[in-house]
């Protein structure tokens, strides 16, 4: 069940996902503008709540750029819900529960946790063009500091 890792210039896989209330939202509605779509192991837990919350602190600046954000966990809706009203998030936080799209984009495989090699999200982020070209595909990044490095590499 481990997706291909995708890299810059592969065309970004296309997905409709359920967001926090049930909506469905399309990869494909983001076309002609760029967008950041990580993914991410688990809504409310710390490393989680740390990332999704410095994106919504960025979102200002991302958007003066037209960046938009995407945030996509195996959550059932009910629970982005919850995450979302508690810590205030103002992207689209969607529910991928068969791993479908964390797959496709090579987002969910092996890991290691705690020393052991286990089967989980791996948290990457994916920045893509207005065509739906990826930019900069990044795996295994950490929570802590992630977006303000992007933020940097991104020049915004």
């Amino acid at each position: 069940m481990t997706g291909e890792r995708l890299a810059a210039g592969d065309q970004a896989p296309d997905f409709t996902l359920p967001d926090a209330d049930g909506n469905p939202v399309a990869l494909a509605t983001y076309r002609g503008q760029r967008v950041i779509v990580y993914f991410y192991p688990a809504a409310m837990t710390p490393g989680c709540t740390k990332q999704a919350c410095d994106f919504t602190e960025s979102m200002p600046d991302l958007a003066k750029v037209g960046l938009a954000v995407l945030g996509i966990s195996p959550d059932a809706p009910a629970k982005l819900a919850k995450f979302r009203e508690k810590e205030g998030i103002t992207f689209p936080l969607l529910s991928d529960p068969d791993k479908s799209v964390l797959t496709a984009y090579g987002a969910y495989g092996e890991k290691m946790n705690y020393g052991k090699t286990i089967m989980g999200v791996i948290r990457s982020t994916f920045v893509i063009d207005a065509e739906g070209t990826i930019e900069k595909a990044q795996y295994a990044v950490k929570a802590a500091g992630h977006v303000e490095r992007l933020r940097k590499e991104l020049g915004v």
